[in-house]
């Protein structure tokens, strides 16, 4: 079986990713073999076409809701369930598997479409290709095609398998506002040596870039009735954070977690500000806090808290509700905390509630009462032993996000990252304003902070009789209150994207899709049922009227002798 050809092409337009990977492969055997396909893609992106071609006959995949496409297949196959085609792989990735039987001397071709929305972090995007052709393939070649009407602030390529010799195959052509990135490298170039026929095409390929700002209201897109406004404003003063770190120290972190953890807060803690304060809990089935109030981020307390965080060990069981609620009621009490400031609680666990209260929605109620909007709760959950659904729920429901950190090498890193991200925020209570009776479908337009280096996108559908689109964003800075207006003329933002060769034509209907339907699963995750049944329903139905595969949607692919195999979204929950 060999794979004579693929090509992973890709084209970014603001930001909305679209990539399709095409896999060419040859049975030379004089008998009939399996031919496999495998991708990994990124977690976030939404599988939207998939088909099997073999001696001209095309298999497609069909998008069908979960229920439907799950009875059909129980029926094709009331035999023996085969396994689901996609997986998660690791923190950033899914692996999408199909195999199909081909006779011999014949060629079958594998076709994947993606897409997603690039999320800002940390001042940039980044596009994740997984490369890993297992063998030396003939002609491969990605080709990366950025297309930013802003212009393109910088950009970078990064990859973990790069040789001297492989560069020879990256090539970059670049002017403001687009780009082109294609590596192609030949079939000497992609051997380990010349003596073996291994390949040296095994890990990430990563485009990293940013745009121009100007410092407006944002930037406002707009194509075929649909708009989208990014909003990323820069050098702005950072509000003070009053952070209470809840750790736990249960017996499950013993060994290389709470190693990892101590590594992680000894960097965290130097990365405060002089400005935050900050104080520990840490719990097992004991709660315990470092200090009965919050104190100043200097050079001697934070030493002072090293000096602690060096000493955490892990033992006994794992009461969450009362190391939250302890952290809820020392922000309650606390004094003294600069008048503009933003206060977090960010809580990293690494297993069930075994002590004090025990019941998950419990614990959600208690401590969605205690916060009352008043704090943002951020949920770290350790390995695979945590109930993730639990923790994200509880974060959601109080103003923060919930992330899974993998029990990897890079343990330490992934728990900075997180905070280095949550570390500026910049604006509180952001409002962004449209006209309300000429636009539809509007994504969510309301966001509690924004953190330096993220971005704001709002998208919505635009009323046919609308020239002019006012949009006015409302937020408050650590210095004042602003108002920021703009206003976009719907035929000039319409003529950017004319005549672009490389933009499929609605990229910003099905960004609109896309936003909407990750907003409604993440709302659905904490709304009360009745509304959560409500939500689902109105993300399959744009799930299925854009031919996305989501957590609600399965895709059944067809192969040859009428069989059938599901692809499924997974979600970090399970």
């Amino acid at each position: 079986i060999e794979i004579y050809s693929l090509h992973v092409d890709c084209k970014v337009t603001s930001r909305f990713a679209h990539t399709v990977i095409t896999s060419r492969i040859v049975n030379r055997a004089n008998e009939s073999r399996e031919a496999t396909f495998e991708v990994e893609l990124p977690k976030t992106a939404f599988i939207t076409n998939f088909s099997i071609s073999i001696d001209g006959e095309v298999y497609p995949g069909i998008i069908k809701e979960k229920a439907a496409a799950q009875n059909e297949y129980d029926t094709a196959v009331s035999q023996g369930q085969s396994a689901g085609l996609v997986k998660i792989t690791d923190r950033k990735l899914e692996q999408f598997h199909v195999s199909v039987n081909i006779a011999a001397t014949s060629k079958v071709t594998f076709e994947l479409t993606y897409e997603e929305l690039l999320k800002r972090q940390m001042g940039k995007y980044e596009l994740l290709i997984k490369v890993q052709p297992k063998q030396l393939v003939k002609h491969f070649q990605i080709d990366v095609h950025i297309f930013e009407p802003q212009g393109i602030h910088f950009l970078e390529t990064d990859s973990t398998f790069m040789t001297n010799d492989l560069t020879e195959a990256l090539t970059k052509v670049q002017n403001e506002t687009k780009a082109h990135i294609s590596f192609k490298p030949t079939l000497d170039q992609q051997k380990k040596n010349s003596e073996l026929d291994e390949t040296l095409l095994n890990g990430d390929f990563v485009v990293r870039y940013d745009v121009k700002r100007e410092a407006t209201a944002g930037e406002i897109q707009i194509v075929n009735g649909y708009f989208v406004h990014y909003f990323a404003p820069q050098d702005m003063p950072v509000f003070p954070k009053n952070v209470i770190f809840v750790i736990d120290r249960s017996g499950s972190m013993t060994g290389r977690k709470i190693e990892q953890t101590r590594d992680a807060l000894l960097k965290i803690l130097q990365d405060l500000r002089p400005e935050d304060h900050f104080s520990f809990i840490t719990f097992n089935n004991k709660v315990v806090e470092w200090k009965s109030s919050l104190l100043p981020a200097t050079e001697e307390n934070v030493a002072s808290a090293a000096a602690l965080v060096q000493t955490l060990t892990a033992r006994g069981g794992t009461d969450i509700d009362g190391a939250l609620l302890t952290a809820v009621r020392l922000l309650e009490r606390a004094e003294g905390l600069p008048e503009h400031s933003v206060s977090m609680i960010i809580l990293l666990t690494d297993g069930q509630p075994t002590s004090g209260e025990r019941n998950v929605e419990v614990i959600q109620e208690n401590i969605q009462k205690a916060i009352n909007g008043k704090y943002a709760l951020f949920c770290l959950g350790f390995g695979f032993d945590v109930s993730y659904k639990f923790l994200e729920k509880m974060a959601l429901s109080n103003g923060g996000i919930a992330r899974r950190i993998y029990e990897n090498a890079d343990a330490a890193l992934q728990l900075q990252g997180f905070y280095q991200e949550v570390a500026t925020p910049i604006l509180m209570q952001i409002e962004m304003r449209y006209p309300e009776n000429s636009i539809e479908g509007l994504t969510k337009n309301n966001f509690k902070l924004f953190f330096e280096g993220s971005e704001i996108i709002v998208s919505g559908k635009i009323s046919d009789e609308l020239d002019l689109l006012p949009v006015e964003i409302k937020a408050q800075s650590h210095m004042s209150n602003l108002t920021l207006k703009e206003e976009a003329n719907v035929k000039e933002k319409e003529q950017v994207f004319q005549n672009q060769r490389y933009i499929f034509g609605n990229f910003i209907e099905r960004l609109w899709a896309y936003l909407s339907i990750q907003q409604l699963l993440e709302k659905a995750i904490s709304a009360q049922e009745k509304d959560q049944k409500a939500l689902e329903a109105q993300a399959l139905d744009l799930s299925l009227q854009y031919s996305f595969v989501t957590p609600l949607t399965s895709m059944v692919v067809t192969k040859p002798q009428q069989q059938e195999e599901l692809a499924n979204k997974p979600t970090e929950a399970g």
